[in-house]
């Protein structure tokens, strides 16, 4: 793929020059196909190890949820891939049936047509041609990210195939009486003019008002005439079934049983008891509305009371309700009903009041609870005799496999909130008044009959067996996208057939999601998976956060606080950002705020990171917390991480090609070497476990310091000693730990930055002897480095950290010193060490040293000293005794004031208790920096007075 020699690799790293190049060889090699590219280590058995893409919308674009979400997976992917295991990415998109038809309908709407001018079947011919189009962008986006899918398993939950097991399902969940048709209350959105779920629904406070109206008494008692019902929806008395009070209320206890008439109907409607109400809220009477509340829906079904709705499902006011209010919008009906109370003299107060408003996340319309005939899944009813799981609810059997850990949660603590939404479930409403989706697989007879059937045929033999000679007609309704995605687990595998991949990659080994999506997605995929096929559909939820803001806030673009990952690995300038981020925005002065907010964050633009640099921040910030404040910052340090990775590899392969590198025996390691050997193992071991735990942020933290500071900035420091002053043989040595633990480390950081890591792997593999340069490989298909405890060297370490704390020693004594960089100095050692005579020619490199002298006493010259253990060191310098006096006197003058400053703020209770802890510590610990520091100079001062 690339020339081997160091000429050939760039003196700069350009991510751009590299993505491209690569991504293309590892697809159109194969090496993303399941089955086993690399073999496993000794003593390991391979095993088979698939992620299914958590499917985004068809219509969506990438944000930094999916770039973080795909950041975990492609590394775990990569990972067993060379760990030996038969291992599988596979992709796909959701079909989207709300956001897609909305898109479409958009664009007929541009042309003057609406979805019912064309028909169904043309509409939906529409939807498909437009997928087709559009719908590639952001699994190409995902291409972007490195994610190493294996591209020919990709799916859409509309192919043939998936439907294919949709379809299946349905019919089977029918059959065992799991799936009916009932009126119930739903969450309906009268702009789409259909069913929604939870998760389309996004609630928020908003300033609104609580009407309190009079309900004048069927008998007065006790000189009692009326209640006063509080309400935030007037509109919905019209549907008013009863006012219910706490059963241990003494203001109302002597009125239960009696009625109340219903102001503006006239309608009679009884005074019912229930511990539902709050006593302190409002006047502790409620209106009962069963059939547009949620809340009022269970106390209806509790109290066997009427439901009456009053609202239309495009939300205006029905034909039964009186004459003045009929065919009014909601909106408007509520005006007229508070004048009309008003007027009555039947309002007793209004009052300003907060509360949190449900609207579509679609079309910010507000949701209406709707009684309206829809498909549920019935969640709690025991399933039959000739189920997998005979006599349990499909609910159970998904607590059941969490409890036993057939299922963890990562973090654990995630399984509590799992457990506690199952046990309060509800039936599962499954049918959406849409044309964009899998049609509902049921047919109705004229006498209202239902025949669920595989397709009309099979519905038309069921009909004729059973005496139906009319025609059918077939349910309109499509299915609930989280329908088909709950089946995915398995249908993209090929169920209902019992292939091959299905028996291989079920379950999966890991699914990774957002915390948002564990009752929506994660436990009907388990519900699903079990039911049909006893098998759970992955063994681990590794559940992340959300990404945020810098300072916390979620992201959306009415904020003007999204960034597209794109942009961080491209980077764009800021007039393309201000036009990005304000294209669509109808509000002036919400588009002129997120102007400024942009120009203040992004005054330049945002420049290119590279994919690596943004796959290592995402990685760094996969803690195991809730959420993650994205700051830029992050993806700068990470880029000059590459840089750093990259410039290392240059000087590396300098140093070692044309040169023989042979087999070092350990005695021709320097200690430097062994300490490199050492730590590698333990990094890698340390990379093993953070994978095994899911602590990405832990790998990567690890990767870093150890390539940044250990290998960088000390031991090619050291080499540098080595290859410079040892014999052939110690010089061979030296090189050979160099290149070997550069390819070491390669693959290591390879399942997070894949781009960088392959291209310097193509030549440093050459280097190292890895393979020959003829012959072509790629290190995804590398085996991941094993730790070996035979490598493990603790006297190497002790060493090691013998001689850092002396270098550290001695550049503390320069600075003190303040002797410039170029100035070489002579170092006097008292009682030192045994390693010193070793350790002398990396001292006099690393600290810049004329010579090193092991001395029985330090001279007294009024040096400063330095103390590591029982050793003592001393720049040998002639000084100046006045000037370095005047020098020491004004540093302890700083200082001083520095530490009258620093008590004066922490002795004012002011500053205490209003600044945040973090600040009110710090300032502690500079308290105790600078009191450290005095003393130091203090001690100088008087050495050079004695």
């Amino acid at each position: 793929m690339s020339d081997s020699s160091s000429a050939s690799l760039s003196k700069s790293f350009d991510p751009q020059d590299i993505e491209s190049r690569w991504y293309a060889y590892w697809n159109q090699h194969g090496l993303f196909a399941g089955g086993r590219h690399v073999d496993p280590a000794p003593g390991r058995a391979s095993a088979p190890f698939a992620i299914q893409f958590p499917p985004p919308n068809v219509t969506g674009t990438l944000h930094m949820g999916h770039a973080f979400n795909q950041t975990i997976m492609d590394g775990l992917i990569r990972y067993h891939r060379m760990q030996g295991d038969d291992t599988v990415f596979i992709p796909g998109t959701d079909h989207a049936g709300i956001a897609t038809q909305i898109v479409v309908e958009r664009q007929l709407d541009a042309e003057g047509v609406s979805r019912h001018d064309l028909g169904r079947d043309k509409f939906l011919d529409r939807v498909w041609a437009w997928k087709e189009q559009s719908g590639n962008t952001i699994t190409g986006q995902f291409r972007r990210l490195g994610s190493s899918c294996d591209w020919s398993r990709e799916y859409f939950t509309m192919d043939e195939r998936l439907s294919r097991g949709v379809i299946e399902v349905f019919v089977r969940l029918y059959e065992q009486g799991l799936i009916y048709r009932g009126k119930r209350l739903v969450n309906w959105d009268p702009v789409l003019g259909t069913a929604v779920s939870d998760l389309e629904v996004v609630s928020a406070e908003e300033d609104g008002h609580m009407w309190e109206i009079r309900y004048p008494l069927g008998t007065p008692a006790d000189g009692l005439t009326h209640l006063v019902v509080a309400t935030t929806r007037p509109e919905t008395m019209l549907g008013d079934v009863a006012v219910m009070v706490h059963p241990e209320d003494e203001r109302y206890a002597h009125l239960i049983g009696q009625t109340v008439i219903l102001p503006l109907v006239g309608r009679e409607i009884p005074i019912i008891a229930d511990d539902y109400v709050d006593r302190e809220f409002g006047t502790g009477v409620v209106k009962v509305t069963p059939a547009h509340d949620f809340n009022d829906y269970a106390v209806g079904q509790r109290h066997q009371l009427p439901m009456i709705s009053v609202l239309t499902l495009d939300a205006k006011i029905t034909q039964d309700a009186p004459a003045a209010y009929r065919g009014l919008d909601r909106f408007e009906a509520r005006q007229r009903i508070v004048a009309d109370l008003q007027a009555q003299g039947l309002l007793a107060q209004v009052r300003d009041h907060k509360l949190m408003v449900p609207r579509g996340d679609r079309t910010n319309s507000i949701i209406e609870p709707m009684l309206t005939d829809q498909w549920f899944v019935a969640m709690s009813q025991p399933a039959p005799a000739d189920s997998l799981h005979p006599g349990k609810s499909i609910t159970q059997v998904a607590l059941d496999v969490v409890a036993d850990g057939r299922v963890k949660f990562v973090p654990e603590n995630w399984t509590t909130t799992y457990k506690q939404w199952l046990e309060k479930i509800q039936d599962w409403c499954i049918s959406r008044q849409l044309w964009w989706g899998h049609q509902i697989p049921a047919w109705y007879a004229e006498d209202g009959r239902i025949f669920v059937a595989h397709s009309a045929e099979d519905a038309e033999r069921q009909a004729r067996a059973a005496g139906v000679a009319g025609p059918l007609t077939r349910d309109p309704d499509v299915l609930d996208t989280w329908f088909s995605s709950a089946l995915v687990p398995f249908t993209d595998l090929g169920w209902p057939e019992q292939t091959p991949d299905l028996s291989r990659y079920l379950p999966s080994g890991v699914l990774v999601t957002g915390f948002d999506i564990i009752f929506f997605w994660v436990a009907r995929m388990i519900m699903m998976s079990m039911h049909h096929t006893g098998q759970v559909p992955f063994r681990t939820v590794y559940v992340h956060g959300l990404v945020c803001d810098m300072e916390g806030k979620k992201m959306s673009k009415s904020k003007g606080n999204t960034i597209d990952p794109v942009d961080l690995i491209d980077g764009i300038g800021l007039d393309s950002l201000l036009a990005k981020r304000t294209a669509g925005l109808m509000n002036p002065k919400q588009a002129d705020s997120i102007r400024k907010r942009t120009r203040k964050d992004y005054p330049d633009g945002i420049p290119a990171y590279g994919t690596d640099a943004l796959r290592f921040t995402m990685a760094a910030y996969a803690t195991l917390g809730r959420n993650i404040n994205f700051d830029l910052k992050r993806c700068e340090g990470y880029r000059n991480f590459c840089n750093k990775l990259w410039n290392a590899t240059r000087f590396v392969l300098m140093n070692v090609e044309g040169h023989p590198l042979g087999q070092p025996q350990p005695g021709d390691l320097s200690f430097a070497d062994r300490w490199i050997i050492d730590g590698l193992q333990r990094l890698v071991g340390d990379v093993h476990a953070g994978f095994a735990q899911y602590r990405f942020d832990q790998v990567a933290d690890r990767l870093y310091h150890f390539i940044w500071d250990e290998y960088c900035d000390w031991y090619l420091e050291l080499a540098k000693v080595r290859l410079n002053t040892g014999d052939a043989t110690q010089q061979a040595a030296t090189r050979r730990t160099l290149i070997h633990v550069l390819e070491t480390l390669l693959r290591l950081v390879h399942p997070i930055m894949p781009f960088i890591t392959e291209e310097l792997w193509q030549k440093v593999s050459v280097a190292a002897g890895v393979r020959p340069a003829d012959i072509p490989a790629s290190l995804s298909v590398q085996a991941f480095p094993q730790s070996c405890d035979a490598l493990l060297d603790d006297e190497a370490a002790r060493q090691m950290a013998e001689f850092k704390s002396l270098t550290d020693a001695i550049r503390a004594l320069r600075g003190e010193m303040n002797l410039p960089p170029s100035q070489r100095v002579p170092l006097l050692v008292q009682d030192a060490g045994g390693n010193l005579p070793e350790q002398t020619p990396y001292l006099m490199a690393l600290a810049r040293l004329e010579s090193v002298r092991a001395v029985d006493q330090l001279p007294e010259i009024g040096a400063p000293v330095q103390v590591v253990g029982t050793t003592q060191l001393m720049l040998h310098v002639e000084i100046d005794v006045a000037a370095e006096c005047a020098r020491l006197d004004k540093e302890i003058d700083r200082l001083e004031k520095e530490i009258a400053k620093a008590k004066v703020k922490l002795s004012n209770p002011s500053f205490i208790e209003r600044a945040p802890a973090a600040v009110v510590e710090q300032e502690h610990a500079r308290l105790a920096q600078f009191g450290e520091t005095l003393d130091r100079v203090r001690a100088q001062r008087a050495r050079l007075q004695a």
